[in-house]
Formats: C-alpha cells, structure tokens, sequence
C-alpha cells in the first residue's frame, strides 16, 4: 500500500471515529426530548420540571468544558478524547439504576460532566490533524454522526424506551461508546502539532479565556454559539411533547420523523462543509439562520398532521446540519493550534450555558404561555446568530489559515 493510500485510510478511520463519538454522545443527549413524556410517566415527574433533566446536563457540560479545554491543549487531545469516552461509558451505564427525579439528575450530571471534557474536542482534533482545506470536508462527516443518531438512535430508542423502559437506549449508547474508546486506545494517534506549555492552573486558564475574549471575533464567535443554542433548546425541547398532545401524533410516528430528520442532515452537513470550503461559511451561515427562523415561526400554524410534521422537520435538519458544519470549521481558525482546545471548549461551554437557559425557559413558556412562544423566541435567537456570524466573524484570509 502507498504513503498516500496509507494517509487516506487513517484519515477515513479517524474520522469514522469521531463519528462515532458524536453519534454517541449526541444520540445520548437527543433521546431525552423525545421519550420525556415516557419519563415522565413512569417515574411520575412533573412537565414544568422534565426540563430540568436537559438543563442540568448543558449546565455541567458548560462547566466541565472551561476547564477541559486548557487540559486538551496541554495534554492533547487524544488522551482528553480518550478520557471523556471512558467517563461517558460510566455514566451512561448509570442509567441503569434510575428510581426517580433526584436519581436521574445525578445521573445527568455525571453524563455533563463526561459530555464537559468531550466538548469540542472532537472539532479542535479536526483542527489539529487536517489542513483548512479539508476541515469542513472532515468536520461534516463527523458531526454527520448526530444525523445519523436521528436516522438510527433516535427512532431506535423510542421504540425501546416505550417496549422495555427509557433505560434502555442508554444502555444503547454506553456500548457504542465504549467502542469508540477502543478506537481511540488503539487506531487514533495524537496529531503533531504544538501543544501549550503553560502551566495548568484555575488562574492561568482563567486569564488566557478573559484575553481570547478580549478579542472581539472571539467574544463574537462565543456569543453566537450561545444564541444557536439557546434558539434551539426553546423550540426542540417541548417540541415532541407538543406534536403529541396538541396534533395527536404517536411516539412512533415522532420516531419515523427524527429519521427523516436525520436522513435530511446526513445528506446535508457533509456537502455544506465541503461547499464552505470552496466558496467559504459565514454566507451558508446567515442564509440557513434566515430560512431555520421562519420556519420555527411556522410551526404552530402549519404543522397539523403527521405529514406536515415531517416535511417540517426535514427541512428544518437540513438548515441545521447547512450551519453547524461551516460554522465550527471557521472557529477552527481562529487561534493558533496550542489555543483551539481552549477556544473550543469556551465556545461549546457558553452554547451549553444557552442550551441550559432555554430548557429553563422552554418548561415555563410551554405550560403557561403555549409552544407558539416557544417557537417564537426560539426563531429570534436563531436570527440573532446569524447576523452575527455575518457582522462580526471575520472569514479567515488564504495566508492566516
């Protein structure tokens, strides 16, 4: 075999990898919104507080990424990668022992603390081991693994969480995780680029973050992650919740929509990030931010059967999957390799801040007010990071990447 198909071949098991890291832990993380009425009734929790199960893992998953994004960059990112899986595997496996309210938020804390140390480190390795040319080629394929939670996970755990428990599609999940630590121990390297060599303490961490935010393309670049979640907490999280209640569609039609859903993103994400490496991201940005908005807004009034609900949500995934992937490449590029780790970590840490927000504020607005608020305030934040994404993040020149 020659140099050049030896290359390849790591590269595509790298990147199957990834994958199955982000399938995983974003499988894990979706299933909750879905199967929450199931939750609800067979441990007997309130609507106002299930909310709270998303909450408080966005909560420790933002904490948990301050401090590992220092850690990635002094230890590199294999060994945090490897890390993060292993404690992940833990928690899911968890699950398991789950009577009630206060034991699934235990639980959920120890999913965000794993999912904290995993948070972005996934994107910064793309960062470290291929060119800028490639990123968005490589970045879409691996954040494909979300879609493909929808396609396969997502409908997969409804349909086991309603025959033998919501306990059971963590089970899932732990064991697709615990091959990706098997992947990561033997088959993934640790790329060769310069790590920090500063020392790692609370007060070292904490200055570098204050003067990355410093620079204005960084504070903007967190702010907008924290809209693009926030956005989508308010809409997603009381959305099943709502098409079942209020449309009168089952678990398993939900089910069959998070596989189109998924379908709409595999088909999406890969060809955006190629796309945005030829004629560049912040445009594909704005242009999904725009459509994801409007058709937030026109939910209530259109989604009245089991049909609409999945032409809806597939469009809806393909807007998505049109922003995630140019969108992390560009961060990728924006400090050097011995700071990606930190400034990764310190945007995915504010998104999780939003996410945390927006669950609180989903339960309250659902209940009192109606999904329509939701929808609402949900579409605004989504606008608000595109713009801006167009206004205030530079896209970085041929000689800078």
């Amino acid at each position: 075999m020659s140099e050049t198909s030896r290359n390849a071949s790591s590269q595509y098991l790298i990147v199957f990898t990834l994958w199955l890291l982000v399938f995983s832990s974003a499988s894990q993380t979706m299933i909750l919104s879905p199967i929450l009425p199931t939750i609800g009734e067979q441990l007997d929790i309130a609507d106002a507080v299930l909310g709270t199960l998303v909450s408080v893992y966005s909560i420790m998953v933002g904490i948990f990424a301050i401090l590992a994004g220092p850690v990635s960059d002094k230890i590199g990112r294999r060994r945090i990668l490897i890390l993060g899986c292993g404690a992940m595997t833990v928690a899911l496996t968890l699950h398991g022992f789950v009577t009630g309210y206060y034991s699934f938020i235990t639980v959920r804390i120890l999913a965000g603390c794993a999912g904290g140390i995993l948070s972005g480190a996934a994107v910064s390795y793309i960062g470290d081991y291929f060119p800028y040319e490639r990123r968005g080629w490589a970045t879409g394929w691996v954040m494909s693994g979300a879609a493909f939670g929808q396609i396969i996970g997502i409908p997969l755990g409804i349909v086991m969480a309603a025959r033998w428990g919501f306990r059971s599609p963590f089970y899932m999940f732990a064991a697709t995780m615990a091959i990706t630590v098997f992947l990561l121990f033997f088959r993934v390297p640790q790329p060769d680029v310069r790590l920090s060599r500063h020392r790692l303490s609370v007060g070292k961490a904490a200055a570098d973050y204050l003067d990355m935010l410093r620079r204005p393309e960084i504070a903007w670049a967190a702010a907008a992650f924290f809209m693009m979640f926030l956005g989508v907490s308010i809409y997603v999280i009381y959305l099943p919740t709502w098409l079942e209640r209020d449309v009168g569609i089952t678990g398993d039609q939900i089910a069959l929509m998070f596989l189109f859903g998924g379908i709409a993103n595999v088909m999406t994400g890969p060809q955006a990030g190629r796309l945005s490496d030829r004629i560049g991201r912040k445009g594909i940005i704005l242009m999904a931010c725009i459509g994801l908005s409007i058709l937030m807004v026109a939910t209530v009034p259109f989604v009245t059967d089991p049909l609409t609900a999945y032409v809806f949500f597939f469009v809806i995934m393909i807007l998505v999957a049109m922003r995630i992937s140019p969108f992390s490449a560009l961060l990728t590029a924006l400090v050097s390799d011995d700071r990606r780790g930190a400034l990764m970590s310190l945007t995915v840490a504010l998104g999780q801040l939003g996410f945390a927000l927006g669950g609180a504020i989903a339960g309250p607005l659902y209940a009192d007010v109606g999904y329509a608020s939701n929808t609402i305030l949900g579409a605004g934040s989504v606008l608000l990071m595109g713009l801006i994404v167009w206004f205030f993040i530079p896209e970085p020149t041929p000689h800078a990447r």
